[in-house]
């Protein structure tokens, strides 16, 4: 069984993050440069086995697509051409950014910290990953 890694998809920086080998345990990998993000996963997947993908679904609060959207279909259809013997799945991220916000907060970060971009992206992915352990959508797998 390969790990669970999540992306929350960015147009400057992209936040990933991963579960263990056991899949009990999400957490924050990195955050890289999205003009490196395909670059970065093909070395990750040559080191460690991953089985599933889980990219942010941005969508609107009355449930459309984000614009967002327009950078991150060509970006999964592509993922999914590279990675044929990986299962690719989009999970809906509203709130992610607010709840890494909040968790940076109540983990009593620093004003500095919390303004650190990346370090909320990470957050994010680990956000997206955790709640797509928690659904219904990967209980059913």
């Amino acid at each position: 069984m390969g790990r669970i890694l999540s992306i929350d998809y960015g147009l400057k920086r992209t936040g990933i993050a991963v579960t263990d080998i056991l899949r009990i345990v999400p957490g924050g990998l990195t955050t890289v440069a999205t003009h490196e993000l395909m670059q970065f996963l093909a070395g990750y997947f040559s080191k460690e086995p991953v089985d599933i993908v889980v990219v942010g679904y941005p969508v609107n609060m009355n449930g459309q697509d984000s614009a967002s959207m327009s950078q991150i279909r060509p970006f999964v259809e592509k993922l999914k051409k590279q990675y044929p013997d990986k299962r690719i799945e989009m999970f809906d991220e509203r709130f992610t950014s607010v709840l890494a916000h909040k968790t940076m907060l109540d983990s009593g970060m620093g004003r500095m910290a919390r303004r650190n971009k990346a370090l909320v992206d990470e957050i994010s992915a680990t956000i997206i990953l955790e709640s797509y352990m928690d659904s219904r959508q990967y209980k059913e797998l």
